[in-house]
């Protein structure tokens, strides 16, 4: 099945805060299994802000140079997960970046790997995993 990460999910990964090893987990399932834990480009750059606005520009690169060695693909935003975003950002209140992540789940019939618990407002549109 395919796995879709969010910022939080990553961002635990990085501060080993609780629920990274079932990240760390997912990753060594993809390097065993040679597939991809899938992110937006909106993710992305929700992690490059938050660790630039903690850490400054330098350490926001840093990590972004680790990601880009993780097994993760980097998903461009089109308008097929634009709009499914904003139909989730429509009717529930939660995040415009976590919409982006539940969209790429959703059209990738996947699963959210996250810790945010946002994202309890769509368990019946999408499949979560939680950490």
């Amino acid at each position: 099945m395919v796995k879709v990460l969010d910022a939080h999910a990553l961002l635990a990964f990085f501060e080993k805060e609780p629920g990274y090893e079932k990240v760390q987990a997912a990753f060594v399932n993809a390097v065993e299994m040679n597939l991809f834990l899938l992110i937006t480009t909106i993710n992305l750059g929700e992690i490059y802000y938050i660790v630039e606005r903690e850490c400054g520009q330098k350490k926001a690169e840093e990590i972004e140079d680790i990601i880009r060695t993780l097994p993760i693909e980097i998903i461009d935003v089109d308008i097929i997960i634009t709009k499914q975003a904003a139909r989730f950002k429509a009717r529930h209140k939660i995040s415009y970046a976590d919409c982006f992540a539940a969209a790429l789940t959703k059209i990738r019939k996947g699963e959210l790997l996250t810790g945010d618990r946002e994202f309890e407002k769509l368990k019946n549109e999408i499949k979560i995993n939680w950490i």
